[in-house]
This record gives structure tokens, C-alpha cells and sequence, in this order.
């Protein structure tokens, strides 16, 4: 392909977030972009990580919401999860969205080549015995679930995030190895839908990069929903029997269940692409770069999850587009990465921005902080969600920080973002009228007592 057009302005190796976005911004600043991918465009988050995970979620919400709904005088019955039911309608979302992006990527003349590519040095890429060159190579070739050492993956009773998300039951009982965002997210999902659950995190809490507060009212809420977790202990080993796995930590004890999900993070795909052959710095398998996402190598860059920079897809839409400008001249403006929003969409959902308090003291400031709880919020109260907003403030000056647990609280980060990221007081926000009765109003009733002028808080 490459051969009677010349070399193209951008290879970009892998179709993920990453990889898209910045083959969609450069074809829009007028670059001839190839985008090479062995699966589908769309990678993980589309089609095995972040969309696939929230439509589970949407139908675990659901199924509680039958559940509870006498609480709200709505007389209704679970009779049941339909499993095959919950992968059409989760398919049906992947496809969907799988298409639109497909057209849009053929709609901006972006030239995709199928098949497993290879950096064969600077400004080349080999697909089987094709050799494509361009003037500048994006290294977007993400991740896959990890596991331990000496524990091996059988997909059968010791599963990854990719097999639960194709499983063919709901498991009478499951133990998830790993308290972060994936194990969260699945412990969610299977108690919503019947199973008994018991999460295993070496670090003392649930989530544990979030904030504590909120990792510990996240812990509360799983207790209530009869979630169970081991906190503090590390795994030692797992035994498959002829029901399940017996799943033995350090301390000794035993867990009992039908599967044992692995979810101790996701690890990047860059072994045998030939990076390091052509003088790419690679470290513990993640490729390393510039705040402008640039190799050590002239014309190589590398985004996503293939870098140490969180492993979030909007992360990796920033990070290509970033390169993008960048190749183009726009003198793009560096990721400030405490900006980004992080959420952790279980019941209830986690969601923050900025830094936490105790980050915030490590860093030398003068911390301000305060926590408005949702039994104060109308909406709140109305949807039966118990959690708070908690914001970390400097003394007399701007927003470090905000962390929130409830039901819905992801979609009230978008404002936290612009606070944090415009650098606002809690002055600025306390001037701004938060519609009524609204979850945001929980954000701007913390804000209005921050800045010394609070209204429905108990002080």
C-alpha cells in the first residue's frame, strides 16, 4: 500500500484510543495517516474494556433497581439475569459504535491496514511482507490483562477481565484477585446479578490510588451489599477442583468459589514489536517518553497504554492528539495528568480529579478540606444513594482536589475537571447556581462552605 504513495506523514501502529485519535486529528490537520491494526479499530476500551464493562453495569443497575423497587411503591419482579439477553444487548452497543468509528475513520481517508505490524526502525513498519514507511511512527499498541507470577491464566476457572466478559453464566461465587478499578467494577456487576463475591488486595484499601475517605465509603457500601474483601493479605495460591478453585492468601486463610477473576492490572503489549532493535528505551515492558509523548528516537512517538501514564482511554485520546499537533507544529500544550477525571463506575461509583489530601500535604500545601455529605442532597435522597463530595483545597486559594462516592457521581466530574483545571477557588464556584434539585448541587453547596458561606451544612 504503502508503495505509489510515497511515505506516509504518520504510521500508527494499533487502532485503540490511542491510535485513532491521533490518526482521526492528524488526517483533520491534513496528514496522509496509515493506521495499522490486527483486530478491530476501536481496541480495548471499545470492544473488551470500558464500553463492554459499563453495559454489564447499566444491567447489574437495573437488576437491583427490580430488586429495591417496593422501596419506591413500584411493585415488580426479578425472575431472573438472561445472560445470553445481557450479551446481545452489550454486543449490540459494541457494534454500533464499532461501526460509526469505522466509517469515520474511512470518511477522513485514513488508509488501515490489517495485520500484525512491526517496528523494523525509524520512519518503517513491517505487516507480514509489506514494509510501510512514514516520516513519523506512533507506537500505539496497548495492553493486556496481567497476572502474577507463577499463576497461570487457564480461562476456565482462573479467568482474566477479556473471559468474564464473554462468560456463559452468572458464577454461584466468585473471589476477584485485585481491588482496583477492574475487580471493583466486576465485584459490582456479579453481586448485582446473584453471585457471592470476595475481593483480595494486598494494599490496605479498596481503590487503592483513590483518596481513603473514599475508598473507605466505598468499602462500607460493598459490606451493606454483602461484598466481601480481604484487605492487607496477598495471595499465595490457587487450587482448581472439580467445583471451582480453592484460593489459599499468606495469612492462611482459605476462600472457596466457583472462579477466581484476575484482576491485578493490565500490563503493556511491546515485547517482540522490535521498539528496544530500534533504539526505543523500553522499561518493565512500557515504552519510555517525552511529556510530548516522544521516544529517545527522532520521529517515534508512543501513546496509550503502552507508556506509564494512566491507563484510561481518555487518556490515550489526549495523549494522540497531542502527538498529532505535535508532529503538525501547533506547539500543543503538555498533559497535566492530576487533571484527568478518574471513575470507577460500580455501585456506587467512585469518581475524582486533582490530587488527595494526603498528596496534597506531601506536595507542601497548606490544606483546606471538606466533605458535604449526599443525606443533605435532595437528588440524592431521591435516588436512595448514600456517599459525599469531598473537596481539597488550598488555604485561601484554589481547588487541589475532588473526590465523590454516590450513584451517578461520575457524571458531576466533568464540572470538578473544569474547577480543578482552571485553577478556580471555592469562591469562584460559590457564585455559581447549581440547578435544584440536582446531584451537582453537592458540588456547589461544598464550595459555597468552603468559601465560608455555607448553606444547607450542618457545621
Amino acid at each position: 500500500m504503502a508503495d505509489g504513495s510515497g511515505p506516509y506523514d504518520i504510521v500508527v501502529l494499533g487502532g485503540g484510543s490511542g491510535g485513532y485519535a491521533c490518526a482521526l486529528r492528524a488526517a483533520e490537520l491534513g496528514m496522509n495517516v496509515v493506521l495499522i491494526e490486527k483486530d478491530k479499530v476501536g481496541g480495548t476500551c471499545l470492544h473488551r474494556g470500558c464500553i463492554p464493562t459499563k453495559a454489564l453495569l447499566h444491567a447489574a443497575e437495573l437488576a437491583d433497581q427490580t430488586r429495591e423497587s417496593e422501596a419506591f411503591g413500584v411493585r415488580a419482579r426479578l425472575d431472573g439475569i438472561d445472560v445470553p439477553g445481557v450479551h446481545a444487548y452489550k454486543d449490540k452497543v459494541i457494534s454500533g459504535l464499532y461501526k460509526g468509528l469505522a466509517g469515520l475513520i474511512k470518511s477522513k481517508k485514513i488508509t488501515v491496514v490489517e495485520g500484525e505490524g512491526r517496528l523494523a526502525g525509524p520512519g518503517r513498519v513491517v505487516v507480514g511482507d509489506q514494509v510501510i514507511e512514514g516520516r513519523n511512527v506512533v507506537l500505539a499498541t496497548g495492553s493486556v490483562p496481567k497476572s502474577l507470577p507463577g499463576l497461570e491464566i487457564d480461562g476456565d476457572k482462573v479467568i482474566s477481565s477479556d473471559h468474564a466478559l464473554v462468560l456463559d453464566r452468572v458464577p454461584s461465587s466468585v473471589v476477584i484477585l485485585g481491588g482496583g478499578v477492574i475487580g471493583v467494577e466486576f465485584a459490582s456487576v456479579w453481586r448485582s446479578f446473584g453471585a457471592e463475591v470476595t475481593i483480595v488486595e494486598a494494599l490496605p484499601h479498596l481503590l487503592p490510588l483513590e483518596d481513603e475517605s473514599n475508598s473507605k465509603l466505598l468499602e462500607r457500601a460493598f459490606r451493606r451489599r454483602g461484598i466481601k474483601y480481604e484487605l492487607g493479605v496477598r495471595f499465595e495460591s490457587v487450587k482448581t477442583t472439580d467445583t471451582g478453585v480453592v484460593v489459599t492468601l499468606e495469612n492462611g486463610k482459605t476462600l472457596d468459589a466457583e472462579l477466581m477473576l484476575v484482576a491485578v492490572g493490565r500490563g503493556p503489549v511491546s515485547a517482540g514489536l522490535g521498539f528496544e532493535e530500534a533504539g526505543v528505551t523500553v522499561d518493565r515492558g512500557y515504552v519510555k517518553v517525552d511529556e510530548y509523548c516522544q521516544t529517545g528516537v527522532p520521529g517515534v512517538y508512543a501513546v496509550g497504554d503502552l507508556i506509564p501514564t494512566l491507563q484510561l482511554a481518555h487518556v490515550g485520546f489526549a495523549e494522540g492528539i497531542l502527538v498529532a499537533e505535535h508532529i503538525a507544529g501547533l506547539n500543543p500544550v503538555a498533559i497535566d495528568y492530576d487533571g484527568v477525571p478518574r471513575i470507577t463506575y460500580s455501585e456506587p461509583e467512585v469518581a475524582s480529579v486533582g490530587i488527595s489530601t494526603a498528596v496534597a500535604r506531601e506536595r507542601g500545601h497548606d490544606v483546606v478540606e471538606l466533605s458535604y455529605n449526599l443525606a443533605g442532597n435532595g437528588k440524592s435522597k431521591i435516588l436512595q444513594t448514600q456517599g459525599e463530595v469531598k473537596v481539597v483545597a488550598e488555604r485561601d486559594g484554589r481547588v487541589l482536589g475532588v473526590h465523590m462516592v454516590g450513584s451517578r457521581v461520575g457524571e458531576l466530574v466533568a464540572e470538578a475537571q473544569l474547577i480543578y483545571n482552571w485553577e478556580a477557588t471555592p469562591g469562584d464556584v460559590a457564585q455559581l447556581i447549581h440547578p435544584h434539585p440536582t446531584q451537582s448541587e453537592a458540588l456547589g453547596e461544598a464550595m459555597l462552605a468552603l468559601a465560608g458561606k455555607p448553606l444547607h451544612v450542618h457545621n
